[in-house]
């Protein structure tokens, strides 16, 4: 967590309330000089074999793999997460990442060959991926590494030079970076990173790249959309979430628990994926929410080494889940687990919290909460559950859990959702073989996968003819080539192919 002074970020461990690094800032008035240095680094990187490139990315696997420990060490400090949750969900993530892209980079960025149609026949038909330039990544703080590394490596490997923006909460982990590449000797300003806040943002937004990657709210996403949209600047924006958890009555009760309280409450609920929203079969509901409590009663906080979960990151976040909290304790919901908000101690350890009795309309079951926060319904029909969960502005993650398979991928295919969990909650972001993005306000666009790697690329059509003929069928003159192309299109689409007309039909009309 990050206290702003004049041209500095102060930061602060939001787990122990210590301070112990001064960062400086970006001035926006640095932006010009950011985006020289990239185009020009970029220049030379854009011109090197993705072979060449990936020797770059070897060298940060290998090194990252070796000092696990210290990044996960800066991680902690930065966002008050416990080192378990460091390098599971940020690191590992990222490693893996790396090699994703060491095996798949050669193959999904190569030229690939396609088909090529009937009135082009003869010749040879490409696709080919061309660097967009320079790519500003703007990232969040409830995930700093990974977050920011795996759309910057994904734009690296395209040929791109990158401007990372990370998020002013978490600047320590921003510096890290930077480190990581010169440590490996990445060219040099193929990554530079930008520290600030809102105006720092702004001015890189407005300062004419080639592409943005932008992870944070719904909010700001959109403001970098209308931004961007002016100069017709293409995003990728991955937003909030909502996320349902439906339990049906026929699943595994104890490791759904388990599933569930992971689920709300690993980070401290500040995940956009997130179970923000808990629906359970009423055959079940008494049941399970005995062992939702009880699983929820065991998690150990702190900052020690074996501790399951740390403090939250960010102030503002705090607030909001009191609101959040606060609205729904008003309006009837009960608390099973934990205590109002007036009865928080300060500092950044909040209780963990379940909710009863609460109902579609109370704002923590329609905006994203982003806490240690899980509200739990009831529900009776696959019809009535299916419609609640489709019910908020958001879609990006979902989870479906039963031991009737066949059901699962019934509900799982009706869910208005980037992603659906069957059996499990989050862990599809961390295969990097499956797209990852959402629906409605949960973002524009998808990263990971093969198309993770080619969004950040132009994609060029190539055409080839070996250019030996005299003229194309379809060139002039016209004249007494209409009835020939109607027979030679009937005898190539029609239902009884006459191929020995066709060629007579084909010769005919080159010859004209």
């Amino acid at each position: 967590m990050q206290i702003t002074k004049k041209n500095t970020l102060l930061v602060v461990n939001p787990a122990t309330g210590e301070t112990f690094e001064e960062i400086e800032e970006t001035g926006p008035d640095q932006t010009e000089q950011y985006y020289h240095k990239s185009r020009k680094a970029q220049a030379s990187w854009g011109k090197m074999s993705i072979e060449e490139r990936m020797v770059f990315f070897r060298k940060l696997r290998l090194y990252m793999v070796e000092n696990m420990r210290e990044i996960a060490e800066v991680i902690s400090k930065d966002t008050g997460k416990v080192l378990t949750e460091a390098i599971t969900a940020d690191v590992m993530p990222t490693i893996d990442a790396i090699v994703h892209i060491e095996k798949r980079a050669r193959k999904v960025l190569s030229p690939q060959k396609v088909s090529t149609p009937l009135l082009l026949i003869g010749k040879k038909s490409y696709v080919e991926y061309m660097p967009r330039g320079v790519v500003l990544v703007i990232s969040p703080w409830n995930y700093p590494l990974n977050l920011a590394m795996v759309p910057v490596l994904s734009a690296l490997a395209g040929g791109n030079a990158v401007i990372l923006k990370p998020s002013e909460i978490t600047p320590l982990v921003g510096k890290l970076i930077g480190e990581l590449f010169n440590k490996v000797e990445f060219p040099q300003d193929i990554v530079q990173i930008a520290q600030g806040g809102k105006k720092v943002g702004e001015a890189f937004t407005q300062g004419d790249p080639d592409y943005i990657f932008f992870t944070g709210s719904v909010s700001t996403g959109k403001k970098i959309a209308e931004a961007a949209a002016k100069k017709l600047i293409p995003t990728t924006l991955e937003l909030g979430g909502k996320d349902p958890m439906i339990v049906f009555s026929d699943a595994h009760l104890k490791r759904a628990a388990k599933g569930a309280v992971w689920g709300a409450f690993t980070n401290s609920g500040q995940v956009c994926m997130s179970t923000e929203r808990l629906y359970v079969e009423e055959a079940v509901y008494s049941q399970f929410l005995s062992l939702v409590k009880e699983e929820a009663n065991s998690i150990k906080r702190g900052i020690e080494k074996d501790a399951d979960l740390g403090s939250m990151t960010y102030i503002g976040q705090k607030k909001i889940i009191q609101h959040q909290l606060n609205d729904a304790l008003e309006q009837g919901a009960r608390l099973a687990v934990g205590t109002p908000p007036e009865k928080w101690v300060n500092g950044m350890f909040i209780p963990l919290m379940i909710l009863t009795d609460v109902t579609e309309e109370m704002d923590i079951m329609k905006e994203e909460t982003f806490g240690p926060v899980l509200p739990i319904v009831k529900f009776t029909t696959e019809e009535e559950v299916v419609e609640k969960a489709n019910s908020t502005q958001y879609g990006l993650n979902a989870s479906v859990w039963t031991a009737d398979l066949k059901k699962a991928r019934r509900i799982s295919r009706r869910l208005i959702s980037g992603s659906v969990v069957i059996n499990d909650v989050i862990t599809s972001v961390a295969n990097h073989h499956l797209p990852f993005g959402g629906t409605k306000n949960s973002g524009i666009g998808r990263y990971h996968g093969d198309a993770g790697l080619r969004v950040f690329c132009h994609e060029k059509s190539i055409l080839m003819d070996k250019g030996r003929k005299r003229t194309e069928v379809q060139w002039f003159p016209y004249q007494g080539k209409y009835e020939r192309f109607v027979s030679l299109f009937q005898n190539y689409f029609g239902k009884k192919r006459n191929w020995m007309k066709f060629a007579k039909d084909y010769l005919s009309l080159l010859k004209k």
